[in-house]
């Protein structure tokens, strides 16, 4: 990921992200994301269940920033160490929003936690 687009999310404190569902409608809804290591992460609030996360992990998408629409591909992240480093960047980016952050750290979310790579 491109160090200009890295500090970019790394300084949205919320970003839309972009999916297409299976019969191609469009659909974009408000998420945090948070950077580690040089790379970009997303978790599901939802879990599982949420619209964005099942649509993003079956096709590409985009995140949306400053009207800056960014291609990316999702890469489930199934280590559970970088999942808590992810976890405890969101601990520190959203700070001021604890009962938020408690929430985006309960195990079923940290599963769906997906590293964002950038698409030509």
């Amino acid at each position: 990921m491109s160090a200009e687009v890295v500090a970019l999310l790394d300084r949205a404190n919320v970003v839309d992200v972009e999916t297409v569902s299976p019969k191609g409608t469009v659909h974009r809804i408000p998420i945090w994301v948070v950077v580690v290591d040089g790379a970009a992460y997303v978790a599901s609030v939802n879990a599982a269940k949420g619209r964005w996360y099942r649509e993003l992990t079956q096709h590409d998408g985009a995140l949306v920033v400053d009207d800056r629409r960014i291609p990316v591909h999702a890469v489930p992240v199934s280590d559970p160490a970088l999942r808590q480093r992810v976890s405890e960047a969101y601990g520190r980016k959203y700070k001021s929003s604890r009962a938020s952050v408690a929430s985006m750290q309960r195990p079923e979310v940290l599963a769906t936690t997906l590293r964002l790579e950038l698409l030509p």
